[in-house]
Order: C-alpha cells, then structure tokens, then sequence
C-alpha cells in the first residue's frame, strides 16, 4: 500500500514537472513571438516611415555639361538654369529649321547637335551651328515629348505610346519601350534608369541600356509632368491632383501630396530641400523634398477635413511636407526655374518672379497671350516663350526686356540655352537658334 501511494506520488510530481515546464516553454516561446512582431513592426515602421533600413541613393542626381542643355530645364532637378555664362544672345536669328509640323517639344542641345520632336511624328536630329539636319528619324504620331540626352544615347516619347532610345549620332533605333498610351511626360536619365510618365496614369523606370522594365508606380490620372531626381528620389505631378516622391530605385511611395482639386503638369523644380511646384489652378507650392506622409493620411484626411467642417474635430494640419503655398491668379501648366533664391514661373500671360525665401513677387512682366512656356535661365536673363508668339529676354533683377523675337506660331516649347545661343521650337513649324 505504501509502495502504490509512493509511485501515485512520484507520478504526480512528474506530471507536475511536465506542467510546470510546459508553461515555462509557453513563456519562453510567447516572449520570443512578441519580440519577433515587435521586431517586425519596428523594421516596417523604420522601412515606411524612416530612411534608416533603405534610404534613397543620395548621389542619384546629375547636371548637363558647361555649354549643353542635355533636357528638358537642364538638368535632373529641372531647376532650369545654367550658370553663370561668358556668351549671352542679343536677339539675332542664327538659323531656323523647318519641319512638317507645329513644335511643342523643347529642344535638348549635347555636343554639337541639337535634338527636337515634331507633331510631324518625325524625330530630328540638327548641326548647332548651321541648322543643318544630321538625320530624322520617324515615329507613329506626333511628339511632345522633348528628348534627355545621356552616354550617346537620345530619349524621348511619342504619342504613338512608345519610349524610343536612339544612337544619338546615328539614329539608329537601339530599342523602345511600350506603353500603348500617348507619352507626353519628358524622360529623365539617371544612373542607368530613365524616368518617365505615361497616359497609361503610370510612372516608369526602365534599364537605360537594355529597355526593360524595372518598375513603374500607379496614379490616379495621366501622368504629364516631367520626373525631377535628386539625390535618389523621383519628384513627379499628376493630373490626379497629387504631387508624388518616389524611392528611385524601387518605386516605392515616399510622399502623397495633395495639391488642392486642380491636375497638376507642371514639372517639379528641386533645390537643396525644397521642391517647387504648381498646379493648373495657379497655386505654388514649396513642399519639403525629404517628407514622407504619415500613416494613412491620405486616407484619413477626408474624414478630418469633412468633421472640421461640422465642427466635430479641430482644424487639419498641414499635408505632410507643406512648407508654403503662394497663389500666382492665372492658370499654369509652366514649370519653376529657380537660382539661388530666385524663382521664375509663367502664370496666364505674365512671367513672374519670386523670392523663395519671403514668397514675395519681386516682379512680374506681361507678354501678349498665354505663357505655357517654361523659363530658362542664363547668368543674368531669364528667356521665355510666350503663345502671342514671341520669345522674350528679360533681366533678372529687374524684369525688364532686353529684346524679343517673334515667330510665325505660338510658342509652347521651352528654351534650351547654350554656348551663347538660345533654342527654341515654335507652332509655325519652326526650330530657332537665336544669337
């Protein structure tokens, strides 16, 4: 008897043991679980919201050569601005050439050659100094696209939907790239990638050299405005009413930034930590480059906003990376050339200038119609094409005009200035170099 309560005894003290370890190892593993979904939600915390786990490559960005306009305003900032220059036009025609179409694309001008598109679907390639064509090369539909030149290598779109690379010295087709929609949106080349918009409401990324896809980052709407990368980051406007940064390597969504209820084709301009831009209502915008939204703004907004308005929550703050806004009082679809503090954006029919630092005018010139023109910017003048067809030089400090030059068509086409020669396209079918 005392043998069988002894084992009874032993068998409880064991299943106690077993019990006892069971809950240990609970513990233990429970621990380990938290801590791993704590370590998750850090990880995605720091991967969204922080630069920390994978941060932007900061040396993405680039600039033409001294003497080129390599694309559209310039550079990869798309400040729209060269620097201080040894040669400035005085207003004398050079040469003109003619294509079969008006011209809306702006020229892109590298080693000698100046690159333009036509509506007359036709690509051209001309000698700088004498206007000569070198070659042409032909597309499905008309071009308004204006070429990024890089490594020998000329980019552009077509509203035939295609991304065309072309041996920049011969013509020859290298590859294309196929969006079945109308590309509008000017590529930018940085560091082997080229960047565009689409009809298609997309944002592309495709290998520069090869033409594949790399990755591309879904809109609301047409995607018109030109991409700006600066230091790893992709600046670009919808005509969904968002301004979007983008990682540029991966496309992943950085910054969400609603700008009013007006589309937006007007490209980004980025200096330092600023990036500037305006939407069709003529609202002008200094936006943070670094920001990144907070989680679920985009979604919660509305509802904030909609309580505000019936007096159920306090005002909304700010978008996530607003610095200031400055109405221009005319429609715009011309994008910011900015030096140093200097800010210059065509607005209806008059150019203006701004102090970035107070938002202040400093003045404003009126042409005759509608600029949709964007400025370009040479030492000490600032050029501009107006739709009264003229193309305008104006001083910087000042705004007063240095002399113009008038087409047969309206202008649309933005300047390209180099080697003391401004470039410009015109509606009369015309390709301008101006001395």
């Amino acid at each position: 008897m005392a043998n069988n309560f002894s084992e009874i005894s032993e068998g409880r003290l064991r299943l106690e043991q077993v019990r006892l370890s069971y809950y240990k190892r609970r513990k233990i593993y429970g621990i380990i679980t938290i801590s791993l979904v704590f370590l998750v939600i850090v990880f995605l915390g720091l991967y969204h919201l922080t630069d920390i786990v994978f941060g932007p490559p900061e040396g993405l960005s680039a600039v033409s050569k001294v003497g080129e306009w390599a694309m559209f305003h310039h550079d990869l900032g798309r400040t729209g601005s060269t620097g201080p220059s040894a040669v400035l036009p005085q207003g004398e025609l050079r040469w003109a050439f003619s294509t079969g179409g008006a011209i809306h694309s702006s020229p892109a001008v590298a080693n000698g050659t100046v690159y333009i598109g036509s509506w007359d679907g036709r690509f051209y390639a001309l000698d700088a100094a004498t206007g000569d064509k070198l070659w042409e090369f032909q597309t499905g539909s008309s071009i308004e696209s204006s070429p990024a030149v890089q490594n020998g290598v000329v980019y552009f779109g077509s509203n035939d939907g295609r991304l065309y690379a072309l041996d920049a010295t011969t013509g020859e087709k290298l590859w294309d790239f196929n969006t079945k929609y109308a590309i509008k949106s000017t590529p930018t080349v940085a560091d082997g990638i080229v960047y565009f918009g689409s009809d298609d409401y997309r944002v592309y990324a495709v290998d520069a050299g090869k033409g594949t896809e790399l990755w591309h980052f879904q809109t609301g709407n047409y995607v018109k405005s030109s991409p700006a990368v600066a230091n790893g980051i992709v600046h670009v406007g919808s005509m969904d009413g968002f301004y979007y940064t983008l990682h540029a390597r991966n496309g992943r969504l950085r910054l969400q930034f609603w700008a009013s209820s007006a589309v937006i084709v007007s490209s980004p301009a980025v200096v330092d930590n600023v990036v500037y831009f305006c939407n069709a209502q003529g609202l002008l915008y200094g936006v943070d480059v670094k920001a990144r939204n907070w989680p679920l703004e985009i979604r919660l907004r509305p509802y904030w906003s909609a309580l505000y308005m019936r007096g159920g929550a306090p005002r909304p703050s700010p978008p996530s990376g607003y610095l200031w806004s400055l109405s221009l009082g005319a429609p715009t679809s011309s994008s910011p050339a900015v030096v140093d503090d200097n800010l210059y954006i065509g607005s209806g029919s008059k150019l203006f200038s701004i102090d970035t630092s107070s938002q202040e005018e400093r003045w404003e010139f009126e042409t005759g119609d509608i600029i949709s023109s964007s400025p370009g910017v040479a030492d000490a003048t600032v050029y501009v094409g107006s739709e009264d067809g003229c193309l305008y030089a104006l001083d910087t400090i000042t705004g007063d005009k240095l002399w113009d030059y008038c087409t047969g068509g309206k202008i649309t086409s933005s300047p390209a200035v180099a080697d003391g020669t401004v470039y410009i396209g015109s509606h009369d079918g015309n390709l301008y170099a101006i001395n």
